[in-house]
């Protein structure tokens, strides 16, 4: 109201004033104001904190909804899913742990070697110079008495650092930390795959935490206590899966559901690990025992070479035993570096940890198939049809070879020659 009374006089005002100056020929048109009313806003009913607690509690409702309508999360408790995540945070860490503690005892592997390999010939070389020296003098000063003396500490280091790395077996420990952290990344696939397409309860969380634990005691990082046996005196599959537990019933809505298992499929598999059993994880126990019967003569070997040339190298020049004494100096620690070499160059302890590992993926696919074929309950088995591409898969075939493999090795009743894996 006031701005339409302020217009009106200003119009009044410009009017007299042209009549006042006599006859304008232009006519001076002035603008058209608006007059509108303004809307004034409205005051609210309710107070703010009553408007706040509203908004508030709409987000929330619409925040659960979307959790509830996710096909990630349908039906399954916001907790199992957090614990789930949490696992999978810490299953994430303990494959970087393993990747950089393998890569670092690779490397005392490579360097342990080395200068294990250059204070043997060095010393070899030393002993030799020392009992050359001293036959054409026929008598050993000071200077060659110091040459002996230091081939005879280098031959005792060398003898220290053997017994110690080959107590720990470098490239052993690094094969089981490859093998640990290739393990936890399928821990980690499965459980990922569990929170995207499946319906996860507080028993999954549960079956993780026991996966995640049975790994840790399988592969564990200190070296101190807790360390694998290098020499086992019994060779046994390597186990990182916890006891296979009865799984839980599916629904079927009361409708009359195989779940993808019959009575082909069942044969089928049984022949599968009849042939595991006496082919796979038979020849890989086998070259496993091999390997560590190498391993402890080569670890014997070497220490009581260096040993024996640490005694040569002392009485190297002597007049009693000079020749002899000699020739065990130096042969010894030749023999001692090509000993150590083949040892560990070859990587003689990670060839044992690659056997057995095998040897327990395949006590691993056994046990996957006998705890399904063991439940007279077919709806708490895994699918049949899946399980069967899972096989496949884990042993490198079609599933027309699987189905072949297993037909032949029933076929008269004789056993199947052939291995049940194309991939190692």
């Amino acid at each position: 109201m006031a701005l339409q009374a302020s217009s009106f006089l200003c119009a009044s005002c410009f009017v007299s004033s042209r009549h006042q100056r006599g006859n304008i020929a232009a006519t001076i048109s002035l603008p058209k104001l608006r007059t509108s009313t303004l809307s004034q806003p409205k005051l609210p009913t309710r107070g703010l904190v009553e408007e706040l607690a509203l908004s508030n509690a709409t987000t929330t409702t619409t925040y659960i909804e979307k959790q509830s309508n996710s096909p990630k999360n349908n039906g399954s408790d916001p907790m199992v899913i957090a614990k789930l995540y949490a696992i999978m945070e810490a299953v994430a860490d303990r494959v970087e742990m393993h990747k950089n503690i393998g890569e670092q005892r690779n490397n005392w592997n490579i360097l342990l070697l080395t200068s294990i390999n250059a204070i043997t010939l060095a010393a070899a070389t030393m002993t030799g110079i020392a009992a050359t020296s001293s036959i054409a003098t026929s008598s050993i000063g000071a200077p060659m008495m110091a040459v002996k003396t230091a081939s005879t500490l280098m031959y005792l280091s060398a003898t220290g650092m053997l017994l110690i790395m080959n107590k720990l077996q470098p490239s052993q420990l690094v094969e089981e930390q490859r093998n640990a952290s290739r393990f936890f990344k399928q821990l980690h696939g499965q459980i990922h795959t569990h929170v995207s397409i499946g319906n996860p309860t507080v028993v999954d969380v549960k079956e993780a935490m026991e996966k995640v634990l049975a790994l840790d005691r399988a592969y564990p990082l200190p070296l101190i206590g807790v360390m694998l046996e290098k020499f086992p005196s019994a060779v046994e599959p390597a186990v990182w899966w916890p006891q296979q537990r009865r799984r839980k019933m599916k629904e079927n809505n009361g409708k009359m559901d195989w779940n993808g298992w019959n009575g082909k499929l069942e044969e089928e598999m049984r022949e599968l690990v009849g042939i595991m059993e006496r082919n796979d994880k038979t020849d890989y126990l086998r070259l496993a025992e091999k390997a560590v019967k190498l391993n402890k003569v080569l670890a014997l070997a070497g220490p009581l070479l260096t040993g024996l040339a640490a005694v040569g190298s002392a009485f190297a020049g002597s007049s009693s035993l000079g020749a002899w004494a000699t020739m065990l100096g130096v042969v010894g620690g030749a023999l001692a570096s090509i000993v150590n070499t083949v040892e560990h160059g070859w990587q003689v302890g990670m060839v044992f940890e690659m056997y057995r590992s095998n040897a327990g993926f395949f006590r691993l696919m056994e046990e996957s198939v006998e705890s399904n074929l063991n439940e007279s309950d077919v709806g708490r088995r895994e699918n049949g049809e899946l399980f069967e591409m899972k096989v496949a898969l884990h042993l490198g075939r079609s599933l027309s070879e699987l189905r072949d493999l297993a037909a032949s090795s029933s076929m008269n009743g004789k056993a199947q020659e052939e291995f049940a894996s194309k991939l190692f």
